[in-house]
């Protein structure tokens, strides 16, 4: 059943609760991908599911497994992530079990569906249940099944049906008197502004959302999910909206008197409390219901619908009226993008440390455009936001539960999801030594992940939070171990980068073809390495 869904991998670690079943798929020839910590293989499937679109398999044993999984199953819930995790449970008539757990109350807990598999006839029924809860309420899925119940010997002699063939019902066409309003609003704007989020992407409404601003003469930004989307197909674009936004871009959204936000929930931090456009009215197309915007109020039309279907529709009404203006396409709004992403700020840097600032941007600059970017959370997260620009096929971000240490799992599954091509994560000291162990998944699976390592040797968020409250800074300071030696034990290679010059040394692309992989650790206040792992069969060495 599971391999009638698609799946062609699996992500997470074998157990007496789950061999029986991880064993079956290896025999029909799918890739159980080990990992060294549960978490890791949930993070995975949740990297998987992200970059596809398409359900991310996890596994894990019984009972301590099972609760391995927690801050993964959050992440993903929060991300909208459709995942499937197949978990093993106690054995159906041995209720002490020493590995025993309500895992039903346990899933709820999560933020995770939860489904049980009690006898082979409802195999079936089980697992097309659970892929077509992950795809069609974008969340993780549990599915809970006794190891003893998976030892049965049963035959079902009935051909599976996927859960692709349960056609959902279709939401009603998209209501034309809600594009009207929107189509008048618009008419009567002079400055608008669409903001474009994740909904955009995968509804595939460039085009669309490109024609549009086209029309009406918008700036088009974006939300934290959907960042450098068509930053390469439109000189205006004013990057993400709020707080990580520019100075340019929040003085020029401050005059916005139409927001058209496109599959974004314009969520607090986008709008900043509202306070990014303080006179601005608001339309808002997305496919989910009515939802309440980051100023605390709804929409002043909002349109249920496909993003590409709804800006066609709408399109196609100001066509009618023959609206089309200028409004914030002028020469002296691209002088003020032109510069935007200057910053002049002057710090006092450590001796034998580099400005982080300057490490993002060599690496933004030197890393090929078609090279996925990956952006963990906590202290180097806001740096590494405000300081890549570059237009790339895709750019995950984390902070969906405000959570360190997740983006290296993430970032793992989704590499193999985009068929092993290079990509890079940017993130923090803590973050990667959280999940320091499964660094052996990335070398044992060849991934070209090129990782740089933003290492204060401290907890940066706290650091800074605690002089803000006129306490000891230093309490947050954790030393780290030799990363570099770490990596080389490992079978990886890891150098240290002290200067910009060693840093764009290390950043180096060979070709498009024979990429090397390669985790960068950079210390921006000790000392910092660059890890390289397996392209291929053979060892890839690149002068540092």
């Amino acid at each position: 059943a599971f391999q009638a869904e698609g799946t062609t991998h699996v992500f997470g670690m074998m157990g007496d609760g789950n061999m029986y079943w991880m064993n079956a798929l290896i025999d029909r020839g799918i890739d159980c991908i080990e990992v060294r910590h549960e978490g890791v293989g949930m993070g995975m499937a949740d990297g998987w599911a992200r970059h596809r679109q398409t359900p991310g398999v996890a596994t894990a044993t019984c009972g301590p497994g099972v609760t391995q999984l927690a801050t993964a199953l959050v992440v993903a819930a929060r991300a909208e992530s459709p995942v499937v995790a197949f978990v093993g449970e106690r054995p159906a008539k041995d209720p002490d079990y020493h590995q025993r757990l309500n895992q039903s109350r346990f899933a709820d807990g999560v933020e995770t569906a939860f489904i049980r598999l009690d006898t082979g006839e409802f195999a079936d029924e089980a697992v097309r249940r659970a892929f077509y809860t992950a795809k069609h309420e974008r969340r993780p899925v549990m599915l809970s099944c006794p190891m003893d119940v998976q030892q049965e010997k049963w035959e079902d002699e009935e051909p599976y049906r996927p859960s692709s063939t349960l056609k959902p019902q279709r939401a009603g066409a998209i209501d034309r008197d809600a594009l009207e309003q929107a189509a008048e609003l618009i008419a009567k704007s002079k400055k608008p502004v669409i903001v474009v989020g994740r909904g955009a992407i995968w509804s595939g409404a460039d085009d669309a959302v490109l024609k549009l601003g086209d029309r009406i003469g918008a700036l088009v930004g974006t939300s934290l999910r959907a960042k450098t989307w068509l930053a390469d197909r439109t000189e205006y674009h004013a990057g993400v909206s709020g707080l990580y936004a520019t100075r340019a871009t929040m003085q020029l959204f401050h005059d916005a008197d139409v927001v058209i936000g496109i599959g974004a929930s314009l969520n607090r931090h986008t709008t900043e409390h509202g306070y990014i456009f303080p006179s601005a009215k608001y339309i808002q197309l997305d496919p989910k219901p009515h939802i309440v915007l980051g100023n605390g109020h709804g929409a002043d039309v909002y349109v249920q619908g496909d993003a590409k279907e709804g800006l066609e529709a709408l399109d196609g009404l100001l066509a009618k009226r023959a609206f089309k203006q200028t409004g914030y396409r002028t020469g002296e709004t691209l002088e003020r993008l032109s510069n935007m992403y200057e910053d002049r700020a002057a710090f006092e840097i450590e001796p034998g440390t580099i400005d982080p600032r300057l490490v993002v941007r060599a690496v933004d600059d030197l890393v090929p455009g078609d090279v996925g970017l990956f952006i963990g959370n906590g202290a180097s997260s806001a740096i590494t936001t405000m300081n890549t620009s570059k237009a790339r096929p895709y750019v995950h971000t984390s902070g969906f539960f405000g959570c360190i240490g997740q983006m290296l799992p993430t970032a793992m599954g989704a590499t193999i999801a985009n068929g092993n091509k290079p990509a890079v994560l940017v993130d923090g000291d803590a973050s990667t030594i959280m999940h320091l162990s499964d660094f052996d998944t990335v070398v044992r699976c060849k991934m070209p992940l090129l990782i740089v390592v933003l290492n204060d040797e401290a907890l940066g968020s706290e650091y800074q939070k605690l002089r803000a409250h006129d306490m000891d800074p230093e309490t947050s300071a954790i030393p780290s171990p030799d990363l570099g030696a770490i990596a080389r034990a490992y079978g990886a290679r890891g150098c240290l980068a002290r200067t910009v010059e060693e840093v764009r040394k290390g950043t180096h692309f060979p070709d498009a073809v024979a990429r090397t992989s390669w985790p960068i650790e950079l210390h921006d206040r000790v000392e910092g390495y660059v890890w390289e792992t397996f392209a291929d069969d053979h060892v890839h060495t690149v002068p540092l």
